[in-house]
């Protein structure tokens, strides 16, 4: 599929004076200075992140009243129910939480809870409320949901519990009756940083009632590993106290991991230093999968685990699950392929629905940002649960998908979700006339190039400029984010040195030469444009650089994204 490529800009008066500045390649310059990052105190504070950076945990509205509220449950001896999301925001955000309330309070006292995904539903669920009502539970904690459970909380006060939500969700107008409301997204709340995740929310609530306790801040510290994890599998911006919290949560990982993480990192088998990329993709899928496929309450049973050994076996209990999980991704995504494939009516349109009732409802919203990566259009796939269908959406870049949910809600039963992804419910009956209405919104309303997957490049630079020293600086700017990825850059006019080929059917490793520079690549799933380099003109290559050990050596190499012949960009 063609991509479209663009091209950043950047302020280039910024970029000299932060030049004059820093005395480093105007590149890199650039690069900062796109990403906000254009004075030299800016810079500081970027490449050299300090946890006294973070917050006062009392700026953010409400803190003082979550607090008392603790300390009272504590003086009076009530029980508390910490209660979570069963995906990596949530399950962290409980372990780390539940630990915390463990060692301050009796931990006879303390409790967690994690809703089924498939009886339950999300966030702040009914049978939650009835099991804390039950067990005599006076004060629940959320974390990671809440915000939005306006009647349940009101029915939990109608029977004498108390909540504190701890959120970082859009909250509506209207707010559930919390005796605390934690959200720094919240009009009103002065907080500096709007971007937390819900285990960041919840480690500023442990933080402040380490400040108001006189515990030692090691007591919260202790908790960045499982932070940095949710900062990384909750795609929340690499910015600000989310870059500090994630610095420094990852050098807990690498240095001395609690036993949860500990112990997926040891299935997983990768010895090297783990950086964000790798939380998203070995350890955040495990942790996913458990709610995917089963029970998410063992997740968070690894995470508290206070010895490698019974963290090892949750740890073993997720990994298969994930096994679970990929076999039913893999399985429906041909599945969903087949059918659209097959049906040219489905090849012409503007958006994708598909409906099996068969399909396992843990791996819908993955196999959607599946199909998107081959079709690149607002997708929908549907299982049936029950008496109803269900299913999950996914967006393009750029296109509002809860929108265009929205206008087709005469079909629904439910939907709730937001810019680029949803979930949805309808009756059997209605899948076809949704799936109809779906695209006639898609199609009247989405623009043309949102259909063209995006290539965001930061730079053009020259293979001469690629240096050991500017790979260096480049590596500095972990961890790679949402708002901080990984440098992209387009270099113009690259020749193959007739030495590259295709390797395992579908890569190519590439061979090219800029003015008798060589760099070698590698472009996964690239098979198809090898045909460009044996055409024997220039080329541009678009590509992140990276570094390739062979024989106990190690050389930059490019991670090649896409290519086109040169004459092409400039037609």
């Amino acid at each position: 599929m063609q991509k479209r490529w663009n091209i950043l800009l950047a302020d280039d008066d910024k970029v000299a004076a932060l030049q004059e500045a820093l005395n480093i390649s105007k590149t890199l310059c650039t690069i900062l200075v796109q990403r906000g990052v254009d004075t030299f105190d800016k810079v500081k504070d970027y490449f050299r992140p300090q946890l006294t950076h973070l917050y006062d945990p009392y700026l953010m509205k409400d803190m003082d009243k979550a607090v008392n509220r603790i300390l009272s449950a504590i003086h009076n001896n009530e029980k508390i129910l910490v209660f979570g999301d069963y995906d990596v925001d949530g399950t962290t955000s409980v372990a780390c939480m539940y630990k915390f309330l463990q060692k301050i309070y009796q931990p006879q006292n303390i409790e967690f809870y994690i809703p089924h995904r498939y009886r339950e539903g999300y966030g702040v669920s009914k049978i939650g409320i009835d099991f804390a009502k039950e067990n005599n539970f006076s004060l629940i904690i959320s974390l990671d949901c809440g915000i939005k459970s306006i009647d349940l909380i009101k029915y939990a006060k109608d029977l004498g519990l108390d909540f504190i939500v701890c959120d970082h969700h859009l909250p509506d107008i209207e707010l559930p009756p919390a005796v605390a409301i934690l959200n720094p997204k919240q009009k009103d709340c002065n907080y500096p940083y709007k971007e937390l995740c819900g285990c960041g929310v919840g480690f500023k609530l442990i933080t402040a009632l380490c400040k108001c306790l006189n515990i030692p801040e090691s007591e919260f510290l202790i908790y960045l590993d499982l932070v940095a994890t949710a900062i990384a599998a909750d795609i929340v911006p690499l910015t600000d106290e989310n870059r500090v919290l994630a610095f420094y949560g990852l050098k807990k990982i690498n240095e001395n991991p609690s036993a949860g993480i500990k112990a997926l990192m040891q299935l997983s088998g990768v010895k090297t230093n783990y950086s964000i990329n790798n939380v998203v993709f070995i350890i955040a899928p495990r942790v996913n999968a458990a709610g995917r496929m089963d029970d998410a309450r063992k997740a968070v049973l690894m995470f508290v685990a206070d010895d490698i050994k019974t963290a090892l076996e949750y740890a073993e209990m997720l990994h298969t699950d994930n096994i679970d999980r990929k076999d039913a991704d893999t399985t429906i995504t041909e599945e969903a392929l087949a059918i659209i494939d097959g049906d040219e009516i489905h090849i012409k349109r503007k958006s994708t629905v598909v409906f099996r009732n068969h399909w396992h409802k843990g791996v819908v919203g993955i196999v959607a940002s599946r199909l998107i990566e081959k079709y690149h259009r607002p997708t929908v796939v549907l299982t049936q649960s029950g008496e109803v269908v269900s299913g999950s959406a996914r967006s393009v870049s750029g296109f509002n998908l809860y929108e265009a949910i929205h206008a087709c809600r005469e079909h629904l039963i439910g939907y709730g979700g937001h810019f680029a992804a949803a979930g949805l419910t309808m009756l059997p009956a209605n899948v076809e006339a949704f799936s109809n209405k779906f695209e006639e919104i898609v199609e009247s309303i989405i623009e043309p190039h949102l259909l063209i997957p995006e290539i965001i490049i930061d730079a053009e630079i020259n293979f001469k400029n690629i240096t050991r020293s500017f790979y260096n600086i480049i590596s500095q700017m972990e961890p790679f984010g949402p708002q901080n990825m990984r440098p992209v850059f387009i270099t113009k006019n690259v020749f193959d040195t007739s030495w590259s080929k295709i390797v395992k059917e579908q890569h190519v490793k590439f061979i090219v030469k800029q003015d008798n520079i060589i760099f070698t690549g590698i472009g996964f799933n690239m098979a198809d444009k090898f045909y460009l380099l044996q055409m024997n003109k220039p080329i541009d290559i678009v590509y992140t650089l990276d570094e390739n050990e062979w024989n106990g050596e190690t050389h930059l190499q490019l991670k090649v994204i896409d290519i086109r012949l040169s004459e092409a960009l400039s037609a």
